[in-house]
């Protein structure tokens, strides 16, 4: 069984003058939300194998907040960087590329795509993942090279908006 939680980034700054979108930092409200957001996944005692991130500033941020609530050394995060720019089909090759030995990852990055990809895996509609947002996916199947469209159960949908 194999279990992929789409996370998009925490909620970042337009504040900065001079910065491109790539480098936006999380905001007040971005450095809120992603402890809390992780403490949920610890609660629920999930425990990532890999941790995969869009290179952006406020994916990375998110994606390191999240590895120290649930132990997951930092320097470990693999960056890809299609992501930042993806489409579903980039983001299917990632997941597909992903070794078996890892039964649950975390992916982190950007909408629309993280909402369009849990809509092509998963079973339930989702209009959007809000800003710090968590979607679990589940698939019974053993390898990474099988999941495909509409084979996984949307089994967690999380968000900071829900509890503040």
């Amino acid at each position: 069984m194999k279990k992929l939680f789409l996370i998009r980034h925490a909620k970042s700054s337009w504040d900065e003058e001079g910065l491109t979108d790539f480098e936006r930092p999380l905001n007040k409200r971005g450095k809120r939300d992603a402890p809390f957001m992780a403490s949920l996944l610890n609660k629920e005692k999930i425990k990532p194998d890999l941790i995969i991130s869009s290179p952006a500033n406020r994916a990375i941020s998110t994606a390191q907040i999240f590895a120290e609530e649930l132990d997951y050394p930092s320097e470990k995060i693999l960056i890809e960087k299609i992501i930042y720019l993806s489409g579903i089909k980039e983001l299917e090759e990632i997941v597909q590329s992903i070794p078996d030995s890892n039964k649950t990852v975390l992916l982190f990055g950007h909408n629309p795509t993280l909402t369009y990809y849990a809509n092509h895996l998963g079973n339930k509609l989702i209009d959007n993942i809000p800003t710090c947002g968590i979607i679990g996916l589940e698939s019974k199947d053993k390898s990474w090279r099988e999941i495909e469209r509409g084979i996984c159960k949307t089994f967690f949908f999380e968000y900071p908006k829900k509890y503040f």
